[in-house]
């Protein structure tokens, strides 16, 4: 492992999670509902912004988008300038709404806006969403780690998974997002470390100046960006770009766990504030990692590692790099880091907005049950759902082979944040009133006949292939549903 022992691995994982223990237990001293699901809106924007580009990377683009660029070149980059497009609508347009209605869950709007059915099932279509998201994402470091270090050592995977999401437990769950705003503030700077590092080392090795790597980077035939010669294709820029608009508006702006960290921001002007930085460093960093993932392409290229040969692809190129060529030490440790960071600042929000969601939007503790007794229940519900990821993680091990896991995750996304993008949209650029109790049915019905659309072009023998424009197609199923509930009066 570049001369990197698996008890050494273990040693940097444990050091790190003493680390994040201890910020815990300083942030996490007052424990109460108000701390664990708003920080009391006392959170500094700027702390926000940071962590925010950790738990929006996650181990998903720490691994897959260096890896993605073999295959598809920088064309993930038209997708990002439509992040930036996306997250500039949201500060403008949902962030004053959420502040204006004073909410802790975002789905609290779909209940003032059309009613219990509607805010039930929108809490539903997230909890569907972040699960199965943060899991993934989880599963995919998870995997990395079993195979660099786990599998020498003879311990299976259900056990790492175990240990995993109760060290996750253990330092959120008294201060919640509180101590989440701190951590991931920390874990965000070791991710955008271990990239800034490998991009040097690698650099190093192959005796690049600064300029060179530039250059070099701009000279392969792996760097183009921009995709307009066939709009059948999966990769056409317009269709990544609107793809990137609404899955932002989608994956950020109705995802209660992003929502919920600009929330306890103190004010509507510094939440703003936050997104607008937080947009522009997103996209300078998802930069870095596709120039990263051309510079280890280069990497395997001069020094003989036919990566191809040894059906190394995708998801397996950074850290088969990283850790088990001569690249050194400092490159294996750095790499650990990162991808710890990455897994566990997107893995602890998703936990903690899960929990905040379940609490809330379905259980409705605050509504319905004195102080103690919500602390009490809140706690429960976070330990169940501890407990629900360690499941999945364990199933996941048994069904998924893919290789390439970020494509697996938008087109998901696809399939459950499309109607939650349609009912928002709905609710906020029409004044009808609907039947609530048929928006449950809408929102089913909708991704199914998404489903069949994106096979329509197998079926009929057509050229065309659907991307994540299909996030769109389920929004429009559902706002078209949605406009045939209206009330008439």
């Amino acid at each position: 492992m570049g001369g990197l022992s698996p008890q050494s691995i273990m040693l940097i994982i444990a050091i790190y999670f003493i680390v994040l223990i201890l910020i815990s237990y300083f942030t996490g001293k007052e424990d109460s509902n108000d701390v664990f699901f708003r920080a009391k809106r006392q959170a500094p924007w700027y702390l926000v912004a940071f962590g925010m580009i950790g738990a929006t990377l996650s181990g998903i683009t720490f691994i897959s988008v260096p890896g993605w660029v073999e295959a598809k070149s920088f064309s993930y980059l038209q997708m990002v300038l439509g992040f930036v497009v996306g997250y500039f609508i949201i500060a403008n347009v949902l962030l004053p709404i959420y502040y204006k209605m004073n909410l802790t869950s975002i789905y609290e709007y779909l209940n003032e806006r059309f009613g219990e059915g509607a805010h039930k099932i929108g809490a539903i279509l997230f909890l569907i969403a972040r699960i199965a998201g943060a899991s993934l994402r989880l599963f995919l470091v998870a995997g990395v780690l079993q195979l660099l270090i786990f599998d020498e050592m003879g311990i299976p995977f259900w056990v790492t998974s175990t240990i995993t999401i109760v060290l996750i437990w253990v330092y959120t769950f008294k201060g919640g997002i509180k101590t989440i705003i701190w951590t991931d503030t920390l874990q965000t700077l070791f991710m955008l470390i271990a990239l800034i590092i490998s991009i040097i080392l690698i650099g190093r090795n192959l005796d690049l100046s600064f300029g060179k790597i530039v250059n070099e980077i701009i000279e392969s035939p792996h760097s183009k960006v921009f995709f307009f010669e066939d709009y059948n294709a999966a990769n056409y820029f317009w269709k990544q770009f609107l793809a990137g608009i609404f899955i932002a508006i989608a994956m950020t702006g109705l995802d209660q766990g992003m929502m919920q960290k600009n929330l306890t921001v103190k004010n509507l002007k510094d939440s703003q504030k936050n997104m607008y930085w937080f947009s522009v460093a997103l996209l300078f960093f998802n930069m870095l990692f596709l120039s990263l993932g051309v510079l280890l392409l280069l990497y395997a290229n001069h020094n003989g590692i036919d990566l191809d040969a040894m059906g190394i692809k995708g998801d397996k190129i950074f850290p088969y790099i990283a850790v088990k060529t001569g690249l050194g030490i400092s490159a294996a440790i750095f790499f650990i880091l990162g991808l710890i960071a990455a897994a566990y600042s997107s893995a602890d929000s998703a936990m903690t907005a899960i929990t905040t969601s379940i609490s809330l939007d379905l259980l409705e503790i605050d509504k319905k049950y004195p102080k103690e007794k919500q602390k009490r229940m809140r706690k429960k519900v976070h330990i169940l759902i501890s407990l629900l990821f360690i499941v999945i993680l364990i199933l996941y091990k048994l069904v998924i082979t893919d290789n390439s896991i970020i494509s697996s995750i938008f087109t998901f996304a696809g399939y459950t944040y499309g109607p939650l993008l349609g009912m928002f949209t709905f609710g906020l650029f029409t004044k009808y009133k609907i039947k609530d109790r048929f928006v449950p049915v809408v929102v089913i019905i909708s991704p199914f006949i998404t489903y069949f659309i994106s096979r329509l072009p197998d079926l009929i023998n057509l050229k065309y292939q659907f991307s994540f424009e299909l996030l769109l197609i389920n929004a429009g199923i559902t706002f078209f549903g949605l406009w045939l509930l209206r009330e008439k009066s």
